[in-house]
């Protein structure tokens, strides 16, 4: 299988960020990628990795909860096999604890902690999708730590 060219790119700016801490580079990155793809109107699951990536690498809360929403509208038209074509390790039901985690974290910071609760749920719900790897800890982790921060929340 040839490796997707987009998924490609968009890991590279994951390994910018990540990896190497150039945020900016990665943010101007992900901008290219998601003008060469045609913004919203380009493959699905191109669209919900990208979004979810940019979001990362945004400085204001708005502006990652804007990317996150097109992330998650975007993967209810992934298919598995569009996923399994791409390479990626995950099937669908794989991707939304992680894209609703993201969401839960963003309300949270917002000060809306029933939609920050809402999202959590969700993607608690979902965590049976996950596998016993790296990701699904990391995953698990972190919906453990927005689960505290909420409990804490007044």
């Amino acid at each position: 299988m040839t490796a997707d060219p987009i998924m490609t790119r968009i890991g590279q700016g994951v390994e910018l960020h990540h990896h190497q801490g150039q945020r900016d580079a990665a943010r101007d990155l992900f901008a290219q990628v998601w003008e060469d793809i045609g913004g919203e109107q380009g493959d699905p699951l191109h669209v919900c990795v990208l979004a979810h990536s940019m979001a990362d690498v945004q400085d204001d809360v708005q502006e990652e909860l804007m990317w996150d929403l097109r992330a998650l509208a975007a993967v209810e038209l992934v298919t598995d096999e569009r996923v399994s074509q791409a390479g990626v390790p995950l099937s669908v039901a794989g991707l939304h604890p992680s894209l609703h985690l993201n969401l839960s974290e963003c309300y949270r910071k917002l000060g809306d902690l029933d939609r920050a609760r809402e999202h959590l749920g969700q993607a608690r719900a979902g965590i049976g999708a996950l596998g016993d790897d790296e990701y699904g800890r990391l995953i698990k982790g972190g919906l453990e730590q927005v689960a505290e921060q909420l409990d804490n929340a007044i």
